[in-house]
């Protein structure tokens, strides 16, 4: 296997690894390919010690982020998740720039009952705003490939 392959396989296997392609026989069109896929660097035989030693700082970097990213994500979901039924339509309809009045016709239910249920929602969820709800849920959203609105 070449070192594509084996970046096609981590890829597919879902095994999260910072890649540095080290070559003697890289070229334009494999380097793009390669960076396209996630690679942190393509470095070509010879190099120096000091653009190894980047190129792995930048993958650490890189990893770190990552890893700090999906701990922050799973951690939303998981609040997410703790929602009731009726808090996620609140919260949904709220994020899509519905008012109080306009959520509680959709969702047949009371304004009053709509304030319970999104102060229930911001609570949980960690915000006492509604511009940082919209961010928890557009990051929510754009995670499952979908959208808020």
């Amino acid at each position: 296997m070449d070192g594509l392959q084996v970046q096609t396989r981590l890829i597919e296997s879902k095994i999260a690894l910072p890649v540095i392609f080290l070559t003697g026989f890289g070229d334009v069109p494999m380097t793009v390919t390669a960076v396209k896929k996630g690679a942190v660097d393509f470095l070509l035989k010879p190099f120096r010690e000091h653009e190894l030693l980047a190129a792995v700082a930048r993958a650490i970097d890189q990893d770190r982020t990552q890893r700090a990213d999906a701990r922050e994500l799973k951690a939303l979901r998981e609040t997410y998740a703790s929602l009731t039924k009726r808090e996620r339509q609140v919260m949904n309809l709220v994020c899509r720039g519905l008012l109080n009045k306009q959520v509680a016709d959709q969702l047949q239910i009371s304004e009053v009952m709509v304030k319970v249920h999104r102060g229930h929602a911001m609570q949980k969820m960690g915000t006492k705003n509604l511009p940082h709800l919209v961010r928890l849920a557009d990051r929510l959203a754009a995670a499952e490939g979908t959208h808020s609105d």
